[in-house]
């Protein structure tokens, strides 16, 4: 390939060009005439993570001639090519939701983007004490889970080698901890919110999705709002097992294929629940969800 012809990573798109790290050096873009015709038919447009193919006009601008394919991508926020996403929990103030939490699981695993679940603001043994039963439970069902101070700067020696050389996104209610957290791993300042004292939630505080390259290289997308994920239109009460992993390995020995673990005779996920194998809690939130797209599919 002609060396003025490049391979990059679109790191975000501002004010009409698009910035894009090939190798070790970003560059400013604009769009060849053909690609803007072709992505007349792209309703979301080329997005931060997408990995695209330009054409070197100067030192540090270029023309992006080609869009490569996605492997995957999320509608909102607009991203492509994730490799995980970091769903951040607060041990308190907000309150941890864990049916928003098994619910972005759900879409994050049907999307094909690994979930990596971060307890933030274990900032005492106290709350870490509190926050153990739950956290041992995503563990039994098959999440890697960390245990993060951002505050005091703990628990990043086990994230950090997750996410070298690959692209990962940041996910959690308003509050959480997200902002602090990108600034200690990407090393820059990230302008963060307080907590509002009145809804003890966090003010948004970012606008534009942007892939921020990490020291050990790979990127972390600082995401606006990035707090729930709207279910795929595909996703059904007859699915909605095959994206939760724990009931996936009881389902397995069900009498029925196509069993629910709701009603059925024989649920071996049910027989689970009752002996204490399978989380009683998480369970319950499974068959919210259930019925809610049971009325939805309705």
């Amino acid at each position: 390939m002609d060396e003025k012809f490049l391979q990059g990573v679109l790191l975000k798109a501002h004010g009409g060009f698009y910035f894009v790290q090939a190798a070790d050096e970003v560059y400013t873009c604009g769009l060849r005439g053909r690609l803007k015709q072709e992505l007349k038919n792209e309703p979301l447009g080329l997005l931060a993570g997408d990995l695209v193919r330009l054409e070197r006009t100067a030192a540090a601008a270029g023309v992006i001639a080609e869009l490569l394919p996605r492997r995957n991508f999320l509608p909102r926020p607009k991203i492509a090519n994730l490799d995980q996403c970091l769903v951040v929990l607060a041990a308190e103030h907000p309150k941890p939701d864990y049916l928003l939490l098994d619910r972005l699981l759900v879409c994050l695993l049907a999307a094909g983007v690994k979930p990596v679940i971060c307890f933030n603001k274990l900032d005492t043994p106290a709350a870490q004490q509190r926050l153990a039963p739950q956290m041992t439970a995503y563990r039994q069902a098959g999440f890697v889970v960390l245990a993060l101070s951002a505050l005091h700067q703990q628990g990043l020696e086990e994230l950090e080698p997750l996410l070298a050389g690959r692209i990962t996104a940041v996910a959690g209610q308003s509050g959480v901890g997200k902002s602090t957290l990108l600034n200690l791993l990407q090393n820059q300042r990230l302008q963060t919110g307080g907590i509002s004292q009145k809804l003890q939630r966090g003010r948004h505080t970012t606008r534009m999705v942007e892939l921020l390259p990490l020291p050990s290289g790979g990127w972390i997308a600082d995401t606006p709002g990035f707090s729930r994920l709207a279910m795929p239109d595909w996703l059904t009460a007859d699915n909605l097992a095959q994206f939760w992993p724990d009931l996936q390995h009881w389902g397995a020995d069900c009498r029925f294929d196509s069993c629910r673990h709701d009603q059925e005779p024989e649920c071996r996920v049910k027989e689970a629940v009752a002996a204490g194998l399978l989380d009683r809690q998480r369970y319950q939130r499974y068959l919210q969800l259930l019925n809610a797209l049971c009325e939805k599919n309705s």
